[in-house]
C-alpha cells in the first residue's frame, strides 16, 4: 500500500511539471495545469494512477491547508479599510449571482434546495487565477484589480458559510429548523472559542514557544493548531475545512502571523496541487463529449452571467465602466472554492451523476479561458467606450460633484496618487506650482481631500473627466497609474486634446516605452531601465570613477534606450567613504590636556600645516562645534580637535596636543 502511494505521487508530480511547464510557455495559471494533470493521470485518461483514494486524502490535506492560509492572511483591520469595496462589490456581486443562478436552475426543474446551491457555485471565483493573472499584467493596484480583489475578499468570507448550510440545502424538505438551530448555537459557540483563543490561548501558546527560538518547535505547534481546531469543529459537525480556517483566522490576531505564513505556505502550496489533480481525475471526459453543444453553452453562458454581475457590481461602487468591464471579465471563471463546495454536495445528494460531471467540465473550461478573457478585456473596454451609454457610467462619479468647479491654466496634473504620485505633487507643492491630482479610489480621494489635497476622482481615460481637468490648458501632465493599457490610453488621448502638452509617464516595463512615444509621450521613464542605470553609477562611484566620466557613460547608455538625460543625483555624488577616496588619509580627534603644549595657544600660533603637515577642520567646545577656525581662535584645554593628515603626520603630532608621556589620538576608525 506504502508503495503504491509513493508510486502514485512520483507520477502526479512528474505529470504535473510536465504539463505547468508547458503552459508556462503559454501563460495559462499553474492551477489550471493542475486540474489537467489530473485528466490525463486520471482513469479517463492515461490511467497513471493506481488509486484515487489516495490522492483525495492528499487532496483534503490541500484544502485544509487552502482554508489555513486564507484564514492567516485574513486581518480583520485591512477589510475594515476596504469595507465599503467589499460590502458594495462583494456583496452585490454574490447576491445577484446566487438569485441569477437560482433563476436558471428553478427554470431548469432543479429543486429549491440545488437551486440555491447551484446559485452558491456560480457566485464564486478563482482568488488564485485572478490574483496570478492581475499580478503578471501590473493590474493588481489599478482601479479595476482593487475592485476585483474586494469582490474576491468577500467571495472567500461568504464560502465558509456556504459550506456549512450545504448539508442543511441537501436536507431542504425536513427537519430544516431544527437543523437550522442546531447550526446557529453550534456557530455561536464556535465564535465564542475562537475569540477566547485569539484573545488569550493562541497569543500566550506562541508567545512562550517563541521564547525558545526553536523553528521546528514552532511550526509544530501551528500545525498542531491547525489540525486540532479542524478536528474540533468536525467532532461538532462541521467541516474541516472551517475548522482550519478559523484556527487561521485566530492565529491572524496575533503578532506572529507572519511567521507562521512564512511556514505553512511551503506546505499550502504541495498538498494544494493534489487537491486540483483530484479534481481533474474526478472528470469524466467521455461524458463532456456526449454532451459537447449543452457544456458549450453552459461555458459561454457562465462567463456572460458572471461578467455582467460583477460589472454591475463594480458600477455600483463608482467606478467607471472601463474598470468595471475588465473587473467582470477578470471574474468570469468558477472558482476553487466551488470545488471544495461541490465535493460538500455531492456529500449531501445535492449534485453528483452527469450534472456533477458537466459542472467541473464547465468550471475547467472556464479557468482555462480566464488568462485569455483578461487579455482582450482593455480592447474590450475601449470598445464599449464608443457605446451610447450614460456619461455616468464611463467617466464613474464626477470629479466636479465635490465642489465648485475652479477654472485652472498652466497647471500640473497628475494622474495616480500612489507613491511616485504622492512626491510629485509635494514636489509640486514645494515649487509652488499649480496641480491638480485625478485618481481612482474613492477611499484615497475622500481622505487626501480632507486634508486639502486638490484631488479629484474620475477616470482620465475618458475625454470628459480631461476635460474638467483643463486639460487644454495645462502646460505638463505625468502619469503614474499601474495599468499600461489605460496609460497608453490616456497619453494618446490627452494629447489629441493639447498637442503642447508636456507629457511626463511612468512605466515599469522597457517594452512599453515605444508605444508610449510613439502616441505621444515627450518622455517615459521606465522603472527598471532607471533602477539599473542609478544602481551602476553608484558602483561607479565606489570605483572612483570621475563624475564626468560616468556622467558620460549614463548619456551614453541612456541615449540607446531613450532620448534623456539626467545628471547624476546630486546627493549622491558625495565621498562618504574617505578610505575608498582617499585611502592615503584619515581622519583624527584630539581631546587637549591642559598641559599639553598646544593649550593656550591660537590655531596661528599652532600652524599645524606648515610644521606638522596635517590641516585642523573642526573644534568641539562643550556641546558646540567650531567649524573652520579662524587664525585667532583659541585651543582651550578640554577641546576636542578633529584633524586630517596622513597617519605618519598624525602619529608625529599627537605629542604636541598630550601632556609628555600620554596618547592623544584617536581615529574615527577607532571610534
Amino acid at each position: 500500500m506504502e508503495g503504491a502511494l509513493f508510486k502514485d505521487i512520483i507520477v502526479i508530480f512528474l505529470v504535473s511539471v510536465t504539463v505547468i511547464y508547458l503552459f508556462s510557455k503559454l501563460r495559462i495559471p499553474s492551477i489550471v495545469g493542475f486540474i489537467v494533470a489530473g485528466v490525463l493521470a486520471g482513469p479517463d485518461g492515461l490511467k497513471l494512477v493506481g488509486s484515487e483514494q489516495n490522492v483525495k486524502v492528499l487532496a483534503e490535506f490541500g484544502v485544509v491547508a487552502l482554508l489555513f492560509t486564507i484564514g492567516l492572511e485574513f486581518s480583520i483591520r485591512t477589510l475594515l479599510k476596504m469595507k465599503r469595496a467589499v460590502l458594495i462589490g462583494g456583496g452585490a456581486q454574490v447576491g445577484l449571482s446566487i438569485l441569477a443562478g437560482m433563476a436558471c436552475a428553478l427554470m431548469g426543474g432543479f429543486p429549491i434546495g440545488q437551486a440555491v446551491f447551484f446559485g452558491c457555485l456560480l457566485s464564486l471565483s478563482s482568488t488564485a487565477i485572478v490574483l496570478k493573472l492581475l499580478q503578471d499584467q501590473s493590474q493588481i493596484d489599478s482601479p479595476q484589480g482593487r475592485a476585483a480583489l474586494a469582490i474576491l475578499i468577500f467571495q472567500d468570507i461568504v464560502a465558509i458559510p456556504m459550506i456549512l448550510l450545504a448539508p442543511l440545502l441537501g436536507g431542504m424538505g425536513g427537519e430544516v429548523g431544527e437543523s437550522l438551530l442546531s447550526l446557529l448555537l453550534k456557530g455561536v459557540l464556535t465564535i465564542v472559542a475562537v475569540y477566547v483563543g485569539a484573545r488569550w490561548v493562541i497569543p500566550y501558546l506562541l508567545f512562550n514557544v517563541a521564547k525558545t527560538k526553536n523553528r521546528e518547535l514552532f511550526l509544530l505547534v501551528i500545525i498542531v493548531i491547525c489540525l486540532a481546531v479542524a478536528w474540533m469543529t468536525n467532532a461538532l459537525g462541521l467541516s474541516l475545512a472551517f475548522g482550519a480556517f478559523l484556527a487561521g483566522l485566530i492565529i491572524s490576531e496575533s503578532e506572529y502571523s507572519h511567521d507562521a505564513i512564512g511556514h505553512v505556505l511551503p506546505f499550502r502550496d504541495v498538498f494544494l496541487s493534489f487537491f486540483f489533480v483530484s479534481i481533474g481525475m474526478l472528470l469524466d471526459v467521455g461524458a463532456v463529449f456526449d454532451l459537447p453543444v449543452v457544456v458549450f453553452l453552459l461555458v459561454l453562458g457562465v462567463i456572460l452571467l458572471k461578467a455582467a454581475v460583477a460589472f454591475l457590481s463594480v458600477l455600483l461602487e463608482g467606478l467607471p465602466l472601463r474598470a468595471a468591464l475588465i473587473a467582470g471579465l477578470s471574474l468570469g471563471q468558477i472558482g476553487e472554492f466551488s470545488f471544495v463546495l461541490s465535493l460538500v454536495g455531492v456529500r449531501h445528494g445535492l449534485m453528483g451523476g452527469q450534472v456533477y460531471q458537466v459542472f467541473l467540465a464547465v468550471s475547467v473550461i472556464t479557468m482555462v479561458l480566464s488568462p485569455f478573457l483578461l487579455r482582450i478585456a482593455p480592447a474590450l473596454a475601449e470598445r464599449a467606450a464608443r457605446w451610447p451609454l450614460p456619461a455616468r457610467w464611463k467617466t464613474g462619479a464626477p470629479i466636479h460633484r465635490y465642489e465648485k468647479r475652479i477654472r485652472r491654466r498652466d497647471h500640473l496634473l497628475v494622474i495616480g496618487y500612489g507613491l511616485n504620485g504622492r512626491n510629485v505633487s509635494r514636489a509640486a507643492a514645494k515649487a509652488a506650482i499649480s496641480y491638480m491630482i485625478l485618481e481612482m479610489n474613492p477611499e484615497t480621494v475622500r481622505r487626501e481631500r480632507k486634508v486639502g489635497e486638490p484631488i479629484y476622482y474620475g477616470d482620465a481615460t475618458h475625454e470628459a473627466v480631461l476635460r474638467h481637468a483643463d486639460i487644454e490648458h495645462a502646460r505638463a501632465m505625468v502619469v503614474v497609474i499601474n495599468d499600461p493599457p489605460a496609460t497608453r490610453r490616456i497619453t494618446e488621448l490627452a494629447k489629441q486634446m493639447n498637442p503642447k502638452l508636456h507629457v511626463i509617464v511612468r512605466t515599469r516595463f522597457i517594452q512599453e516605452m515605444k508605444a508610449l512615444y510613439d502616441l505621444g509621450a515627450d518622455e517615459v521613464i521606465p522603472e527598471e531601465f532607471e533602477t539599473s542605470v542609478e544602481i551602476f553609477s553608484r558602483v561607479l562611484r565606489k570605483y572612483l570613477i570621475p563624475k564626468p566620466e560616468i556622467e558620460q557613460f549614463i548619456a551614453e547608455v541612456r541615449a540607446a534606450g531613450y532620448d534623456m538625460f539626467r545628471n547624476v543625483a546630486p546627493e549622491s555624488i558625495t565621498c562618504s567613504d574617505l578610505k575608498i577616496c582617499l585611502p592615503d588619509a584619515e581622519i583624527a580627534t584630539f581631546r587637549i590636556d591642559g598641559e599639553a603644549p598646544a593649550a593656550g595657544r591660537t590655531v596661528a600660533e599652532l600652524a599645524l600645516r606648515k610644521r606638522h603637515g596635517v590641516t585642523l577642520l573642526t573644534i568641539r567646545r562643550g556641546e558646540g562645534m567650531i567649524y573652520n577656525p579662524e587664525a585667532e581662535t583659541s585651543i582651550l584645554a578640554g577641546d576636542i580637535l578633529v584633524v586630517f593628515g596622513a597617519p605618519e603626520k598624525l602619529a608625529a603630532a599627537a605629542d604636541f596636543f598630550a601632556p609628555p608621556g600620554a596618547a592623544a589620538t584617536e581615529t574615527l576608525e577607532d571610534r
